[in-house]
């Protein structure tokens, strides 16, 4: 049988409970480490795997200390407090430098929880599009390998064709999946919702250096929601709102092809002249 690429970059082994190891997988490879969105995925399976699991994903926050390297790396995930239907994690992802001492390059913490039926209603209607299959599939940039293992279908906000400064919105709009297509799940979703490229590069049209410094998405959906949505394609959509000072935030929204609102997510990004 054949592992699927995103499956095989998340595979962990425990050593101990909570505590697993594993390796960046060069398939996911971004410009300086592997692709955030897999790194944030990786954190998140750390806690699903844990066998203390209380409920499903809530919220994921994961901060990047500093970039991954080739190689191996080890993942904690601690349940510091249980509550009735809420549960608190905190999570490391550790890596031996070139002397051999351990160096932390992530710090996380996720809420799960075993949600029960109340009232519900969404705010956030997703927009009117076309869709997907009637857009062309295109590639970011081709020299990063994470971007092509997914099928990004962009409406509007694709990466800029001139690079002359002139730029003056940061919204983007896409359908996205796994390429190959992939049933979607709590990992899936986190790093799909980290595929949006730096708003800055869109806003000015300019290339500059710009990296994530923290992320959190916050899921919406059951898990049987997501196993709903198949291999479908999401809609994402993402804005900055300011910029200042070598830091920008981008939002994010994700939605099914049945137009249930997934997850959201919010982003501190730096940026270089």
């Amino acid at each position: 049988m054949t592992i699927h690429p995103f499956d095989q970059a998340l595979q962990l082994t425990p050593t101990e409970p909570g505590v697993y190891t594993g390796a960046s997988a060069s398939a996911y490879w971004n410009m300086v480490g592997p692709f955030g969105g897999t790194t944030a995925a990786t954190a998140l399976n750390a806690v699903l795997q844990h066998p203390a699991l209380l409920g499903e994903p809530l919220s994921l926050t994961v901060n990047y200390a500093g970039p991954v390297a080739a190689g191996a790396f080890t993942v904690s995930a601690t349940p510091v407090r249980t509550n009735r239907s809420t549960q608190h994690w905190v999570i490391t992802l550790s890596q031996a430098n070139a002397a051999g001492v351990a160096e932390v390059m992530l710090t996380a913490t996720a809420v799960t929880a075993a949600r029960r039926t109340t009232w519900s209603a969404v705010d956030a209607a997703m927009p009117q599009v076309p869709r997907p299959d009637t857009l062309p599939s295109g590639r970011l940039m081709s020299t990063m390998a994470w971007i092509n293992n997914y099928d990004m279908r962009f409406i509007r906000g694709g990466l800029p064709t001139e690079w002359d400064g002139g730029g003056d919105d940061s919204l983007s709009q896409l359908w996205v999946r796994d390429n190959p297509p992939r049933a979607l799940d709590f990992c899936a979703l986190t790093s799909l919702a980290d595929v949006f490229y730096p708003r800055v590069y869109l806003r000015r049209a300019l290339r500059v250096p710009a990296g994530t410094v923290s992320m959190t998405v916050y899921f919406h959906a059951s898990g049987e929601q997501l196993t709903q949505s198949g291999t479908g394609f999401l809609l994402g959509q993402a804005r900055a709102q300011a910029f200042s000072n070598g830091f920008f935030d981008q939002t994010a929204q994700v939605w099914n092809e049945a137009g249930a609102l997934l997850a959201t997510s919010h982003q501190i990004v730096y940026f270089k002249e």
